[in-house]
């Protein structure tokens, strides 16, 4: 059975703003194409984008912007839902936490939710007060009660139990997975002992907590430098203050240049305050490179405690140093997590994971549930 899917997302892979959520949703859409499956995703427009645009067989119809908290691409979503959606078998609602609704005026289709993560703390740092608190206490709980029947896509067992909690009954859970092959075998890496943050310099990725961190170890030690990879709204504001000859601002990379570093690097620090899942640490351990990273929702599921990596308390930046100089002075627990970190990523693959995501919306459409 072949699908005509309409997938509702606030942004696109080609956003200034995309990161995880649009990469997942590409990587998925892209093989369910080539599967034969027909995907329209609607999604907000941004400044040098073409309103619709062909991706990897992709149709993206892009309208709304996203400034600030006002993002007027979920009205723009609402009616062209319900002025085409007897065009297609099945909506793909994708949150990032303001949902598109769906369930409340796309009455004669089967919908799949996808939920990555649980917004709660972002609020703190994405809205002022008193908002913030209206947001994680009173809207997002509102705006997912909606959901509860919904059949629902996660990408991690972290975000299930904050779904179950809810009170969702219909969750399964589709893995991240990987553009390439792990590396056969555990890389030889760079003589200089070497930290890489790899994400958005965002508040929320809390790229200062690995800088900090990364300078207490080295306050300890003398030891090694830090690789700053990516791009945010911080990244200007962090190379001003944190000049030293031992850190070091990429900025964006391209896969290639990005994958030398990931291959080059001992470890990988991962102080977000929430995840999905954590894209960043199964690329790194695809390399042989472990991870160092809080305690929180979705890092501790891509981060296997002292199998995989290292967790420490959220927010402890003392912790996240201490694990650092652990994993420089002991070479048989570093080789220990890279030859860990390189076996647990080989269960990862994109291919892999739309099988599993075409097997629920296809059980979705045929309601089957």
């Amino acid at each position: 059975m072949k699908l005509n899917i309409l997938w509702l997302n606030w942004k696109d892979i080609r956003h200034p703003q995309a990161g995880g959520a649009e990469n997942y949703t590409h990587q998925i859409a892209k093989r369910l194409v080539a599967k034969g499956h027909q995907i329209t995703l609607f999604t907000s427009w941004s400044k040098g984008l073409p309103k619709q645009e062909e991706i990897d067989g992709i149709q993206i119809i892009r309208q709304g912007k996203i400034i600030g908290i006002h993002n007027t691409v979920y009205q723009h979503a609402k009616k062209y839902v319900i002025k085409n959606q007897e065009d297609h078998d099945i909506i793909i609602d994708e949150i990032n936490t303001r949902p598109f609704m769906t369930p409340k005026y796309a009455k004669n289709k089967p919908i799949t939710a996808i939920i990555h993560q649980l917004a709660r703390e972002y609020w703190y740092y994405k809205t002022p007060l008193p908002i913030a608190i209206i947001g994680r206490y009173i809207l997002e709980p509102y705006w997912l009660k909606q959901y509860r029947e919904v059949p629902t896509i996660t990408v991690s067992q972290s975000t299930k139990q904050d779904l179950q909690q809810l009170g969702f009954k219909k969750i399964y859970i589709v893995l991240n997975g990987l553009n390439y092959k792990p590396l056969e075998k555990i890389p030889e890496k760079d003589s200089e002992f070497t930290a890489l943050f790899l994400g958005r310099i965002t508040p929320t990725k809390n790229p200062e907590h690995a800088i900090k961190a990364f300078l207490k170890y080295r306050k300890m030690t003398g030891k090694g430098r830090l690789i700053v990879i990516g791009k945010g709204e911080q990244l200007s504001k962090l190379k001003q203050k944190y000049r030293q000859p031992y850190i070091q601002f990429t900025g964006y990379l391209p896969e290639k240049e990005k994958r030398e570093w990931l291959t080059k690097a001992h470890i990988l620090l991962a102080p977000g305050i929430r995840e999905g899942w954590g894209q960043a640490v199964i690329e790194a351990n695809a390399h042989a490179t472990p991870a160092i990273g809080y305690d929180v929702s979705g890092l501790r599921d891509s981060i296997k405690h002292e199998e995989t990596g290292i967790l420490v308390p959220p927010g402890d930046v003392k912790a996240l140093a201490k694990a650092i100089t652990n994993l420089l002075i002991d070479d048989r627990l570093r080789e220990k997590l890279s030859r860990n970190s390189l076996k647990w990523s080989r269960q990862f693959s994109w291919d892999k994971s739309a099988e599993e995501f075409e097997r629920v919306i296809k059980n979705v459409t045929e309601q089957e549930y």
